[in-house]
């Protein structure tokens, strides 16, 4: 589904653009307001609601036990979420990818979606706990989505693949560490971006080697 799509592509841009330096000053200037007309729902459906949603359908959870769960039919459900992805594209100020970014990672919580989870399996529980007990772990994949992105791979596929780590699980993990960031000093925070560039580089070398080796080193300078 497009807009499932787009929100995950959407997050996880937010995610790595703000782990960097801006993400404070990004969530310190949002501001959540309920004459703001960009969070008025759509069908009915609220911004927490369309997160949350999409924070279950990134996990596996199909989109018919959602749509039963917030008593709408598919129809409706596409096109809210067809209008939350223009008034994500409409807002200059990014403060719905803000608020949305929050209601993801808040899905568990959700009155009428929170029970929900996938048919079947429930990921790899151990690293799933590593990830959200271990930053150096959380980085390093970190690292290896970017570069498998890089490499022409579907990095969240990837994670799943060989850590049995759903993108929602993932995300909504990743928040958990921004959060923690806050209160981190430079110092700190910069050790944990160097690590994640190390990895980075690290499976970038993986995966050209496993690609026949660097595009570049094809070509004549």
């Amino acid at each position: 589904m497009k807009s499932s799509l787009y929100l995950c592509r959407q997050t996880t841009s937010a995610i790595k653009a703000n782990e960097a330096q801006t993400f404070n000053t990004f969530i310190n200037n949002r501001t959540m307001s309920q004459n703001n007309p960009l969070f008025e729902p759509i069908h009915g459906i609220s911004l927490y609601d369309y997160s949350s949603a999409n924070a279950k359908l990134a996990n596996g959870v199909p989109v018919e036990a959602i749509c039963s769960a917030l008593g709408v039919e598919i129809p409706v459900w596409e096109d809210a979420s067809q209008g939350w992805v223009q008034r994500m594209q409409e807002d200059a100020d990014f403060i719905v990818i803000s608020e949305m970014g929050t209601f993801f990672a808040q899905a568990d919580q959700h009155p009428k979606l929170g029970h929900l989870q996938p048919a079947a399996g429930g990921g790899n529980a151990q690293n799933l706990q590593l990830l959200a007990t271990d930053r150096y772990f959380y980085e390093e994949l970190n690292g290896a989505r970017s570069a498998a992105y890089e490499a022409g791979l579907d990095g969240a596929q990837w994670i799943q693949d060989n850590y049995g780590i759903s993108l929602g699980d993932f995300q909504q993990v990743a928040m958990q560490w921004m959060e923690q960031q806050k209160n981190e000093a430079p110092e700190e925070m910069l050790q944990y971006v160097n690590h994640m560039e190390a990895k980075r580089q690290e499976y970038a070398r993986k995966f050209a080697d496993e690609n026949g080796g660097n595009i570049a080193d094809d070509v004549d300078f």
